[in-house]
């Protein structure tokens, strides 16, 4: 596992786990599922666990907390949470000290945490971007110890540009993979040259780019994949990263083939064997200014597949085009300019 500088949070495993998937809105997941999913990361020598308070009202938390307890003693992993959908209503007002000091207190009793790693404002309303108190508030409570460092996750580009104005913020959490390109350009850099750590979430289109799914996939009641597709729950882009499900599938059957032609092209020379969500998140690690990308899953077999993407070749040019190309061609009509 190769590791990168996030911030000033320090070094982490540049794939790491997103632990939503352990809290709710993914369906059913046992106990025993969900500790066995985060002993799967570390064992794949993933270091760096992404949850927030809100998934499973603070299960989430609470799990990594258990199962991770030794590690997060003894500094061996960083846990980054985030802070502010607990609110209602969710407004730009109530984003306060008051407000954001209870949140953390009651993050660091689930993770057993004296001091957490990193929070990180959990998609606030735009205008909480423009209100300089908020990030006063979360500066205070890095002054107290009570949070390490501190960032954001963002819905939009627009966003986490504002965002990176603020000394203090050290990473932004956002959307960003081969269905939602339009990050890879200023964002990218604007992050770079101000040293801001950059976490790429919903790094698989919440299963587009798995190659797993189907038009007779059923998705259970009480997972985003199916009540949020219209965006009815909360930002529409979060659930299969904005993109229209068929599609979707569309887009990501168009990818497989592509990729297995350049797999059979004798004259690809990269020595890469590319499963699709290997090939997905190879794409996002070849930017350099990405840190880490975060996917999610509860199953062992494919944390351990996702982590080994970090040991892949950088794609070739024939994949990144075959990623472009089907972006062009499926995808960016529908998410390039609405994120």
């Amino acid at each position: 596992m190769n590791h990168r500088t996030l911030g000033n949070v320090g070094e982490v495993s540049e794939v790491g786990y997103g632990a939503w998937q352990i809290g709710s809105d993914w369906g059913d997941v046992t106990e025993s599922e969900a500790v066995a999913a985060v002993e799967a990361a570390r064992d794949a020598g993933i270091d760096f666990f992404d949850t927030a308070d809100v998934y499973g009202d603070g299960r989430s938390e609470r799990i990594l907390g258990d199962v991770l307890e030794d590690d997060i003693d003894a500094e061996e992993v960083t846990v980054a949470t985030k802070a502010g959908r607990r609110l209602n209503p969710h407004v730009p007002d109530e984003y306060n000290e008051t407000n954001l000091r209870r949140f953390v207190n009651r993050s660091r009793e689930n993770l057993g945490m004296e001091t957490l790693d990193l929070v990180q404002l959990h998609c606030p309303p735009t205008d909480v971007y423009y209100q300089p108190e908020t990030f006063d508030a979360l500066a205070a409570l890095a002054d107290e110890g009570k949070i390490a460092n501190y960032g954001v996750s963002v819905e939009r580009v627009e966003e986490g540009l504002k965002a990176i104005e603020y000394p203090g913020v050290e990473t932004v959490q956002i959307i960003f993979n081969p269905f939602r390109q339009r990050p890879a350009k200023l964002f990218l850099d604007e992050a770079a040259a101000r040293d801001v750590g950059v976490i790429c979430r919903v790094p698989l289109a919440s299963g587009l780019l798995t190659g797993a799914l189907s038009r007779d996939t059923d998705f259970a009641e009480d997972d985003h994949r199916n009540y949020n597709r219209e965006g009815d729950a909360f930002d529409v882009g979060e659930t299969f990263a904005g993109v229209p499900y068929e599609v979707g599938l569309d887009a990501a059957d168009a990818l497989a083939e592509r990729v297995d032609a350049v797999a059979d092209d004798p004259t690809d020379a990269t020595g890469n064997d590319l499963s699709l969500p290997q090939l997905s998140l190879r794409w996002l690690l070849d930017h350099d200014a990405v840190s880490a990308v975060i996917p999610g899953s509860t199953t062992p077999e494919h944390i351990r597949s996702n982590a080994a993407a970090s040991d892949l070749v950088p794609l070739g040019e024939a994949d990144r085009e075959a990623v472009a190309d089907v972006y062009d061609e499926f995808v960016r009509e529908h998410v390039h300019q609405r994120w």
